[in-house]
């Protein structure tokens, strides 16, 4: 076979560097969620300071950025501050405030990701997917109550550069997280999420202005890794390359959430299947880097965390889990997001490692970043070593 000419290897090579770039360009790398904060709700109104975290601050978001994380998402639930239909007018005052904080991020060089949160856990608000499987009418409702706040939200921040991300919904499940009628209703209610995703989607683009071309987060149902990579369909979308897939983990939740495991990791005692130690942590994101990021499909990890422990030995398994996710994350090319729901105690869903007021580490928080930074950072070196 005759060589090619010099000139012309040369331009294959650039344009397959540039394609790789494009691939890769999109990163939140590692992040700290806000959490329990403007998604925190009461009575069905949602309120910053409901769940005990004080009111973030410009001091929090630089804090952030001085331990080295590159995004703070923000969990906004909108749940009393919205009008009723057809507008279903935000209240100016709550979008205010997402606003600052936005501003917050943006001042302290942070990417911003905002999204509709908790208006959908459950299927007990608006966002209630299992009655819109059920009922027509009920899923039109969600379909325009959604367009109707996305255009509103995309109109306040259409000026807004390529540092904030929306995000269309959290966690949409029926109550069951996953296990409940999604298994028996012939797949209706994973398609309900889809349909949302692109009305999502179609909102935003139709604003204009930096949204033509913002990345947008959409998950999957229940943001769950395995039902998403049976059941999830990207919307269409005519702005090429600018979807990013949201997941989330917590696997294996019986030690990160309920803290009724105190060990992982091989050999501990309680790995005694699936969901329990390293092994599954690489393969499901190996699994994620096979169908999405080789194909220039971005992912990212909205949410995963671990409980912290009442005992120095019990805190070691939980670095070394910490430590061991964000390595693995960043070597299969995902980003990732810490959840903090601001609590000071330890034992179940005790996720607080930054004090949200003033972003100064709580107990050992200090301690628990670090371990999560140096694993992304040695996940991102192994990456460069496998390519």
């Amino acid at each position: 076979m005759k060589a090619l000419p010099l000139y012309i290897s040369l331009l294959l090579l650039m344009m397959s560097v540039s394609m790789n770039a494009q691939k890769q360009s999109f990163s939140l790398g590692l992040g700290w969620n806000l959490g329990n904060q403007m998604d925190a709700h009461v009575n069905g109104v949602a309120n910053e300071t409901s769940w005990g975290n004080g009111r973030a601050t410009q001091q929090t978001f630089d804090s952030l950025k001085a331990m080295g994380f590159s995004t703070v998402r923000i969990p906004v639930t909108w749940l009393g501050h919205v009008g009723s239909a057809p507008d279903y007018k935000i209240e100016e005052a709550w979008l205010d405030r997402v606003a600052q904080l936005v501003g917050y991020a943006e001042a302290a060089g942070l990417n911003a990701v905002i999204n509709i949160h908790h208006d959908g856990a459950n299927s007990q608000h608006w966002l209630d997917v299992k009655g819109a499987a059920k009922n027509e009418t009920i899923n039109q409702r969600a379909k325009d109550q959604l367009h109707a706040m996305w255009t509103q939200i995309a109109r306040r921040f259409k000026k807004e550069g390529e540092f904030l991300i929306f995000e269309s919904m959290n966690e949409i499940h029926d109550g069951k997280w996953g296990h409940g009628d999604n298994l028996t209703d012939g797949g209706r209610q994973h398609e309900i999420v889809n349909e949302w995703n692109q009305v999502f989607v179609d909102a935003v683009r139709a604003v204009g202005g930096k949204n033509k071309r913002r990345y947008l987060g959409v998950p999957g149902y229940c943001t769950n890794i395995d039902l998403t990579l049976k059941h999830f369909r990207f919307p269409a979308d005519k702005t090429k390359n600018r979807l990013v897939l949201s997941v989330h983990y917590y696997d294996p939740h019986l030690f990160t959430l309920e803290n009724q495991w105190n060990e992982w990791g091989h050999p501990a005692p309680q790995n005694q299947g699936r969901y329990t130690d390293e092994s599954h942590v690489d393969s499901i994101f190996n699994l994620l880097k096979t169908t999405y990021v080789d194909k220039g499909i971005p992912v990212y990890i909205g949410e995963f965390g671990c409980t912290r422990r009442a005992n120095a030995a019990q805190e070691h398994y939980r670095e070394y889990y910490l430590n061991y996710v964000c390595r693995s994350a960043a070597r299969n090319g995902l980003s990732l997001i810490y959840w903090d729901n601001g609590s000071r105690g330890a034992g179940r869903e005790c996720s607080g490692i930054i004090e949200h007021a003033t972003g100064t580490p709580i107990g050992n928080g200090a301690a628990i970043v670090k371990v999560m930074m140096d694993g992304y950072s040695e996940g991102k070196r192994d990456s460069v070593i496998v390519q």
